[in-house]
């Protein structure tokens, strides 16, 4: 009997240190009475997204990224510019993220079959996922009971990793965040279904250094092929880039396959081999597909319950405040 009483309290104790770094009280079944249509709206929506744009997959990915980098994921990233205010989509980092119209969408239909109870913050969280899931890559439950900010400022997203920064400056801007080296390695392989434009890695194709007109860490006949990609005169087009790995919209672990043949296309990526705190997470993920699928939902959670508060509003419209 006092085993049974100790092991209680052992396991409250437990959920009390996972719950901790969210100062909400996220839950899986949230939504279970209130709205039981929830995911299925949701999942529904991204699929018809997914069958007219096969760039949905990276950009949903991505808008989940950046909106909990920022404040936490509390739909700061939907809300519109104002004439006195430039909100985060709008900041440089954002302009390729586009694809609001999903969330646009599924908020729609949530508001007839269960108005005022689904966060647009929740359901970011829950698009992005679908996307990987309907890519070929793992399934998890989304913690769900975010609520929605109302402020976005567009000066706030310098404080997203950059694809050019060095693995020190990685680890010291996921730290910030609560996430681990292992984490910072382990959802940097969201790029497996990422797309970037010329703008982000052009600066290692040209002029790279005073010794080096190209990026020495990359190879060779690649860059050849990311230059044809990207000509100098002619790289600002909406479809100038590449995607960031060679299956494209499947999710997998090719991402990490590519770093170890010098093919990662951000510097950022790239980098990760070059680091002995980071290397051999990159080899143990290019040979071993589950422990990459396992670890990174692992880490959304974790980056999704980052920060989260219960204070804030259950927006109407993703666009604007209540």
């Amino acid at each position: 009997m006092a085993f049974s009483k100790r092991l209680v309290l052992a396991m409250i104790f437990t959920v009390f240190v996972i719950a901790k770094p969210s100062e909400a009280a996220l839950n899986a079944h949230y939504y279970d009475r209130s709205c039981p249509a929830a995911e299925k709206v949701i999942l529904e929506t991204v699929k018809k997204a997914i069958l007219h744009d096969p760039k949905v997959h990276a950009r949903l990915l991505r808008m989940f990224f950046h909106d909990c980098f920022i404040r936490g994921c509390d739909a700061s990233i939907l809300l519109d510019s104002t004439k006195s205010n430039q909100a985060e989509k709008d900041g440089p980092p954002n302009i390729s993220v586009r694809s609001f119209y999903v969330i646009d969408n599924a908020k729609t239909k949530l508001e007839k079959v269960c108005p005022r109870t689904v966060s647009c913050a929740d359901v970011i969280a829950i698009a992005a996922r679908d996307v990987v899931t309907l890519s070929g890559g793992p399934y998890w439950s989304v913690l769900k009971g975010r609520k929605d900010g109302r402020m976005s400022r567009a000066n706030e997203t310098i404080n997203l990793p950059g694809p050019t920064f060095n693995v020190s400056q990685l680890i010291q801007s996921f730290a910030a965040r609560g996430l681990s080296v292992k984490d910072m390695v382990t959802l940097s392989g969201g790029h497996t279904i990422g797309f970037s434009h010329c703008s982000s890695f052009e600066a290692r194709l040209h002029n790279f250094s005073k010794f080096h007109d190209i990026d020495p860490s990359m190879n060779f006949a690649f860059t050849q092929s990311l230059k044809k990609k990207c000509p100098i005169s002619n790289n600002r087009g909406k479809n100038a880039g590449t995607f960031l790995d060679s299956t494209t919209s499947v999710f997998d672990n090719d991402y990490y396959k590519q770093i170890l043949s010098r093919k990662g296309v951000f510097g950022s990526d790239q980098a990760l081999l070059g680091d002995y705190r980071t290397r051999w997470i990159v080899e143990t993920y290019a040979r071993d597909q589950k422990a990459f699928f396992r670890e990174f939902a692992t880490s959304m959670v974790k980056l999704g319950n980052f920060g989260v508060k219960e204070t804030g509003e259950v927006r109407v419209n993703p666009r604007f405040v209540n």
